[in-house]
């Protein structure tokens, strides 16, 4: 290299960090402002289970069982994360109060997250967020947290995969923000596919959760009816995330022995309640081909079963501030910069993040503070006047029914509505 060339070198390099120094550091809490888009996790995407390489982030999903439901913020145009130097978007505050959530403790009953492959700095990343916010220390030496595979072990875990790890923060983060009391229990499966998530789930319940979130979804076909008895545990919440993909039905969200949650767009108003939702165009929802309609279910145009049930905050653009540090290319500005270009994976800090990903740890988490036993995702179903009802807005076509529209009422992205309180859980 000559000179000239290595000072050119030089000069872009320093321009870019500037640049992306510049980008990533706003007030400690930034509002929405200005145009906005979003992309997915990538947590189906090989990449993220190359170590170390800067490769671009989109590349086609592998045919795996499952991929996860969780959506980040980008900035505009961009392709990756817009990284933030501080909390962004909704935190615990927020959730509490949209929710009349305040004040309420789960006194230590647990919330179990299932998701695949490991992420190597979650403990840390919720200790970052926990102290950001305020919450108590949530941490393996104080029995808050624990971390196991999808057999209990505390070891061997999984490989890492950047994109499930922004999922697996986003699980913890949502957790902590609507109990803060809470313990947490992370169950990571060895890979997204079906017979390992399962064991995960029973290994979820035979450890004492109360309530056990899977953020996650495949395409529903023959085999998922053999595989519902890993989500039968009668007692236990078992929610699941609807999709991100508008009007259609994903598994296991489609069980009837889950909680099906879809999901809104949440948004400070001027009303008595503070709050309003919508429906968030992004939320599956409609008619299960193979699962049948649970007895508590009565809605008219599904024979079978109807999704979803209940709904929570899901829209990336009223998403939460979710921290994470698991990524392809380290610590620095410049790592920064190549998330957002999409040549690295992962994240490297504050992002602001949503998808029915996010909807369903806080209904797991509103479980735990309920207390109660619950049977599949029949209580809020003899309990709808202690829901938030959403009646306006739509995630799809479908003639204009309830299956893709928000009204008063039963509808199939929110089901019977959000939570007002813990009467409907």
């Amino acid at each position: 290299m000559t000179p000239h060339a290595r000072v050119r070198g030089l000069v872009l390099l320093v321009s870019l960090v500037a640049a992306v120094t510049a980008a990533v550091a706003p007030p400690a809490v930034a509002a929405r402002s200005g145009p906005a888009s979003f992309a997915d996790f990538g947590c189906a995407n090989p990449v993220n289970r190359v170590s170390q390489q800067l490769l671009p982030a989109a590349h086609p999903r592998a045919a795996v069982a499952a991929t996860c439901f969780g959506r980040v913020r980008t900035a505009s145009g961009a392709i990756g994360p817009r990284i933030m130097a501080g909390p962004v978007g909704l935190g615990p505050v927020q959730l509490q109060s949209a929710y009349k959530l305040a004040g309420l403790h789960a006194n230590g009953r647990t919330v179990a997250i299932v998701d695949a492959y490991d992420d190597p700095n979650a403990e840390s990343d919720l200790a970052t967020y926990r102290t950001a916010y305020g919450l108590p220390a949530c941490t393996t030496a104080n029995g808050c947290f624990r971390k196991v595979n999808q057999n209990g072990a505390a070891s061997p875990l999984p490989a890492g995969d950047y994109g499930w790890a922004e999922e697996i923060s986003l699980d913890l983060d949502a957790v902590s923000a609507t109990c803060p009391d809470c313990h947490i229990l992370l169950v990571e499966a060895s890979t997204p596919d079906t017979t390992p998530l399962m064991t995960a789930v029973d290994t979820a319940v035979r450890l004492g959760a109360v309530a056990v979130s899977n953020s996650y979804g495949g395409a529903e076909d023959s085999t998922i009816l053999a595989a519902d008895s890993h989500l039968n545990h009668p007692g236990v919440a078992i929610t699941a995330s609807s999709g991100d993909s508008g009007y259609g039905v994903s598994w296991p969200a489609s069980s009837p022995y889950v909680t099906a949650v879809g999901g809104t767009t949440l948004t400070a108003a001027g009303n008595a309640r503070g709050w309003n939702e919508t429906v968030w165009s992004g939320a599956g929802s409609g008619c299960s081909a193979y699962e049948p309609k649970p007895s508590w279910q009565h809605d008219p145009g599904c024979a079978k079963r109807t999704v979803a049930d209940v709904a929570a905050d899901a829209d990336p653009a009223s998403g939460l501030g979710v921290y994470d540090t698991y990524n392809s290319c380290g610590t620095s500005a410049l790592c920064d910069l190549l998330l957002g270009l999409g040549l690295g994976q992962g994240l490297d800090g504050w992002a602001q993040v949503g998808g029915t990903s996010l909807s369903s740890p806080i209904i797991a988490s509103v479980y735990a503070l309920a207390g109660n036993p619950v049977t599949a995702g029949s209580y809020p179903y003899s309990h709808t006047g202690s829901l938030f009802d959403v009646t306006s807005g739509s995630n799809g076509s479908c003639g204009g029914s309830y299956l893709c529209t928000g009204t008063a009422g039963y509808d199939g992205p929110t089901g019977f509505g959000t939570p007002n309180g813990l009467g409907g859980f």
